[in-house]
C-alpha cells in the first residue's frame, strides 16, 4: 500500500545527530535507486542525498556533502540518512523516494516513483 514510511525525525540541537530510517512497505526496493529529499515551510521541495541500487555509488547536496551519510540495508528494505553536525538550517520535514527507472543518481524529484509521508526534522540554534 504505503510503499516508503520514514522514521527518526525528532528535535536535536545544533551540532547534533540523528539517523532517519525509510522503510519500504507493500513491495521490496532492493533495485531500486533511492534518495532523499527535504522541504521547509514556504520552501521548494529540495534533493538531499541519493544512493544506488547496491548502495556502492552515493550522490550529495552541497549543503549536506561531508555531514550526512546515505545507505541502505537491502535484506531490511530500508535506506538510512545519518546526519551529523545539524544545523538549523537543516530543519525541514525529510522524505525518501525510490526510483524504479534506471540511470544515473538524480537530484530531480520527476524521477522517482514513490514517495513516504515524511518526516519532521527541527534543529534548534
Amino acid at each position: 500500500q504505503v510503499p516508503l514510511v520514514e522514521s527518526g525525525g525528532g528535535l536535536v540541537q545544533a551540532g547534533g545527530s540523528l539517523r532517519l530510517s525509510c522503510a519500504a512497505s507493500g513491495r521490496t526496493f532492493t533495485s531500486y535507486a533511492m534518495g532523499w529529499f527535504r522541504q521547509a515551510p514556504g520552501k521548494e521541495r529540495e534533493f538531499v542525498a541519493a544512493i544506488g541500487w547496491s548502495g556502492g555509488n552515493t550522490y550529495y547536496a552541497d549543503s549536506v556533502k561531508g555531514r550526512f551519510t546515505i545507505s541502505r540495508d537491502n535484506a531490511k528494505n530500508t535506506v538510512y540518512l545519518q546526519m551529523n553536525s545539524l544545523k538549523p538550517e537543516d530543519t525541514a520535514v525529510y522524505y525518501c523516494a525510490a526510483r524504479s527507472n534506471w540511470g544515473p543518481l538524480t537530484r530531480r524529484m520527476n524521477e522517482y516513483d514513490y514517495w513516504g509521508q515524511g518526516t519532521q526534522v527541527t534543529v534548534s540554534s
